[in-house]
């Protein structure tokens, strides 16, 4: 079973993350950030992948530590369930339409971190929670993911549907990238030997 956990302790936050990458999308994200656990439960739920996560983060400051760190521990839980990447389809991609917005997710899974970021938000606020906190949670996953990760915002004008589409497009194309190809079962997707 290609599963993980991870517990990763700060003075700033605590943030436990347990994965089933093999699962039916099941969801318990619980941050302290209304917004932020809706979002996660959507990256859950489109990717198949189960997800339980707690995090107790110094929202007395703001959200930002809670965000980036719990980005950081799903990135870091991926490397660990993927194990040496044999016998996956490595990349995944998605074009998601939700309303008036319409976002395209590319990814690829070759442990080399980064991210392109074509996504503007009308407003710096949905509801308390900040948006430009929705870039620095998949800064964190594609680096300590070692996810090479490109979003763009293709359209749209409301800043709820752009952020939820993110996340549901991210979680479409990782859906796929994680996904074993039965042509290639126990065989690395690279040229190169290494992943």
């Amino acid at each position: 079973m290609r599963k993980a956990s991870v517990s990763r302790k700060t003075a700033e936050t605590g943030i436990e993350v347990e994965i089933n990458l093999d699962g039916t999308g099941r969801y318990d994200c619980q941050t302290g950030i209304g917004f932020f656990d809706h979002m996660l439960d959507q990256l859950a739920r489109h990717s198949l992948i189960d997800m339980t996560i707690r995090a107790n983060g110094d929202l007395h400051v703001d959200d930002h530590h809670t965000v980036e760190d719990t980005g950081i521990a799903i990135g870091q839980a991926l490397v660990k369930a993927l194990g040496d990447k044999k016998g996956i389809r490595r990349y995944g991609h998605f074009r998601l339409a939700m309303d008036d917005t319409q976002i395209g997710a590319a990814l690829d899974l070759s442990a080399r971190p980064f991210l392109v970021w074509n996504v503007d938000f009308p407003s710096q606020k949905i509801g308390t929670f900040d948006t430009e906190l929705v870039r620095e949670f998949f800064q964190a996953l594609s680096t300590h993911g070692g996810i090479t990760l490109h979003i763009d915002r293709i359209h749209g004008f409301n800043s709820h549907h752009i952020a939820e589409a993110t996340f549901k497009a991210v979680a479409r194309a990782l859906r796929e990238a994680v996904e074993p190809d039965p042509r290639m079962a126990g065989v690395l997707p690279s040229t190169k030997g290494a992943l």
